[in-house]
Formats: structure tokens, sequence, C-alpha cells
């Protein structure tokens, strides 16, 4: 009789103070903890997202903000990115507006997040301590090559 192993659950949270270094210090990080848990394959696809997410989050807020990451099954991962800023933006929030043009220097971001990633969603942060609240944006991405078994 063989035995099942279980892999524990894991959850990492990085702050990350408002400079523009942010982004870069959690792409590195995201990449050492998906190497270390084993989730080479999503490396590429979890990099673009969570550069995404915590890059709005620097440009879009005037505080630290945070990196969240979760095992979210045997080949899943869910970043998570929390801001003070309380505005979800539309393509997280369900509305979707038009296009940005060609020549636009920003507004593809969460459009290219939202084609990308498995699943994703946004919720607002009420109450605490002032500076407490805000919002989180999350994505979770996956290995399609490899059958997610969990439980």
């Amino acid at each position: 009789m063989a035995l099942a192993t279980v892999t524990p659950p894991w959850a990492y949270t990085l702050q990350l103070p408002q400079d523009p270094r942010g982004p870069g210090i959690a792409r590195a990080t995201l990449r050492t903890v998906l190497q270390v848990h084993g989730m080479r394959d999503l490396i590429e696809t979890a990099e673009l997202l969570a550069g995404e997410l915590v890059t709005n989050a620097y440009r879009h807020s005037s505080a630290p903000y945070s990196l969240r990451l979760r095992g979210a099954g045997r080949n899943r991962v869910r970043v998570g990115v929390w801001d003070s800023n309380p505005v979800i933006p539309d393509p997280f929030g369900g509305g979707i507006r038009d296009e940005p043009c060609a020549l636009a220097e920003s507004g593809r971001g969460l459009r290219i997040v939202r084609e990308c990633a498995e699943s994703w969603g946004a919720y607002p942060i009420r109450g605490g301590l002032p500076g407490q609240g805000g919002k989180v944006l999350w994505v979770e991405c996956t290995d399609r090559a490899t059958p997610d078994r969990t439980g």
C-alpha cells in the first residue's frame, strides 16, 4: 500500500515600499518561491501576471503595497496584490471600457492579465486602521499540461 504524499499549504507575503524597484523585487521573489515549490512551469506566466499587478499597485497608489503568493493546488498558484487605493480598475471590476488606442502608453496591462490568467478577481478592503483599506487584485494560473489533483 502506497502512502499518499500530502503537500502542506503554503503562503508568502512580501511587503513592498513605494519604490520603483519594488516590481522587480516582487518578480524575483515569485521566481524563487515557485522554484522551491517545484512549479517551474508556472514561472513565466505567473511572473507576467504578478509584474502587471505590482506595477499597477506601484503606479496607482501612494503607499506601500504587498504581494501574496499562495499554493492553490498541486500545479496552481494564486497571486494577490494589495494596495491602499480603493478603486478597483474596470478590467477587474466587471466593466470593460473601450480598448486603448494602438499608440497609448498605458491601459493594456490588466486586460493582458485577464487573458493569461486561469481566473481572476478583486475585492475591497474596508475598515481597520487608517492606511489598511484599499483593495486586493488576484489571479490564479496553472500548468495546463499537468492535471491539478487537489484533495
